[in-house]
């Protein structure tokens, strides 16, 4: 019986989407579930897997071709199709003698590898690195390249099987969306498993000669991506383990590697350990300095903070939260929340939830200034900042009304995991009517947030530290954290600002009172 195979259905504010690659054939067998073909939007690459077991019978749309909406892209054939096409498959291999499908392609076709199309508010990115060398045999949807924009680290791929023949835009060299970065040829890199042998070869004699491509590090080659986060995360390579040909570290091993908690931070200063490709010739002597490029994200990050304080009326009003109920609660439910959700239960859920319901009762805290107008929010996007190796990102909670403290954990963690990987899309962080901030996490005792345009106000927590306090005339040892909001006060009032920051230190001294809406 045949299934159709159709395109996801895209958001309102996409219309279409492109056809990006197909990762199987016609005639392959799939299992349930598994990637077939992955569709390029204007915002994001969506996936679409088989809705059951079979044999990909037919491809409707094209590589490079756009869909709409839930097109059908291919049918999806029974499993014993993909029987038959084995065994008539088996056949010809008998009688023809040696299988045709041992050798890769030799067609010789030419592609233009060009960089992703960007989204609108990204104009331009930096190639951050080239994974393989030209001649350097790679496979179908292997990572070609890598490009940073002043979100997000974006991925090129392989169109096929072959090799690099020539590359147009070396690493540091800024490209527009959809420019020419290399020519691609179909085939060119031989035999695949001695390709790749011939190619871990040449890595390492490159190493050995102190190429800028694959380094030999503490005795181990590390492939650019992967010297390049290991560099950014101070990691001891030593203890790094490979998955490619020879014991080769991949960018995968390393981000493993931080996962699992084994990677180990280097005794070496973090300067040293630097990626050749990133910094100036060191100045040497007694007092050693580096020059090293601003990263992209780092650069859009100095100008928005710099446009946030050169443009809004900034001020900010503090007061201090009792974090005693709250903390009973997490220590009394803690165990059981857990069990129930498969998620632990932090502060952070706390805080979303209260400050969600103290912009419903202020709203223009939760409003916006565009140009000479005000754009007042239905609803509640919550911004929640998250540091990455990269810098400082802010993805954003949608709908926080209807999301129960388990969504708002388990989305903060789903996001803290991708931002350490680069794998937040810039969907993730557009929007946002509201920001937190928490620089308790590292120690900040009280600062000042900066707005983060075009909001109108942020939330800062802080560290929560036991202080002597004046409760019922009695002095008593209690867990206190300062909180901040700092506002735009073209648009908020002073009145409104103290009283929001104080309906938020209300609702969580009292956590019953977000059950009760009161």
């Amino acid at each position: 019986m045949a299934t159709d195979i159709k395109a996801p259905t895209f958001p309102e504010s996409v219309a279409e989407g492109t056809v990006a690659t197909w990762h199987k054939k016609v005639g392959d067998s799939v299992e349930r579930d598994e990637l077939i073909v992955e569709i390029e939007t204007d915002k994001v690459v969506l996936e679409v897997v088989a809705p059951e077991a079979g044999t990909l019978s037919e491809i409707k749309i094209e590589e490079g071709d756009t869909c709409e909406s839930e097109q059908v892209l291919g049918v999806l054939g029974a499993a014993s199709e993909g029987g038959k096409s084995e065994e008539k498959t088996a056949s010809e291999d008998k009688s023809g003698g040696e299988k045709p499908a041992a050798k890769p392609a030799t067609s010789g076709k030419s592609f233009e590898v060009k960089a992703p199309s960007f989204p609108e508010s990204v104009q331009e990115g930096t190639v951050a690195s080239w994974t393989r060398k030209v001649g350097e045999a790679v496979k179908r949807d292997e990572v070609l390249a890598e490009i940073e924009t002043d979100k997000v680290v974006l991925e090129v791929v392989a169109p096929a099987d072959g090799a690099l023949s020539e590359i147009k835009v070396e690493e540091g060299e800024v490209v527009e969306s959809e420019a020419l970065l290399a020519v691609f040829s179909e085939g060119a890199g031989g035999d695949s498993d001695a390709s790749v042998a011939s190619a871990d070869d040449q890595d390492e004699a490159s190493a050995a000669d102190g190429g800028e491509e694959d380094a030999k590090v503490d005795g181990k080659i590390l492939a650019p991506a992967a010297r390049k986060l290991a560099a950014e995360n101070d990691l001891d390579v030593s203890e790094l383990e490979g998955s490619g040909k020879g014991g080769r570290i991949l960018k995968e091993d390393v981000q493993k590697a931080i996962k699992d908690g084994s990677a180990k931070k280097s005794a070496k200063p973090a300067a040293a350990s630097a990626p050749k490709a990133a910094a100036a010739p060191a100045v040497e002597g007694d007092r050693p300095e580096q020059r090293v490029p601003m990263s992209r994200l780092r650069q859009t990050i100095a100008k928005r903070l710099v446009q946030a304080q050169q443009t809004a009326a900034m001020l900010t009003t503090y007061n201090e939260v009792d974090m005693s109920a709250v903390m009973a609660l997490r220590s009394e439910y803690k165990d059981t929340f857990l069990k129930a959700h498969d998620v632990k239960l932090g502060f952070m859920g706390f805080f979303v939830k209260a400050a969600t319901e103290a912009l419903k009762r202020f709203p223009d805290v939760n409003a916006s200034i565009d140009g000479t107008d005000i754009v007042y929010h239905g609803y509640q996007d919550i911004g929640v900042a998250v540091s990455t190796p990269r810098g400082l990102v802010v993805p954003v909670l949608r709908d926080t009304d209807g999301m129960k403290l388990a969504d708002v954990e388990k989305a903060i963690g789903d996001f803290g995991k991708r931002g350490r990987e680069g794998k937040l899309g810039i969907d993730d962080m557009q929007g946002g009517t509201f920001t937190i901030t928490n620089g308790g996490i590292f120690g900040s005792l009280m600062s000042t947030p900066i707005l983060n345009p075009p909001q109108t106000a942020i939330l800062g927590m802080h560290k929560i530290q036991e202080r002597p306090m004046a409760v019922n005339g009695k002095v008593e040892i209690r867990p206190m954290m300062y909180l901040a909001v700092s506002y735009d006060h073209r648009m908020i009032d002073g009145k409104d600002a103290v009283q929001f920051l104080v309906a938020i230190k209300s609702l969580l001294e009292d956590p019953a009172r977000l059950l009760l809406d009161i």
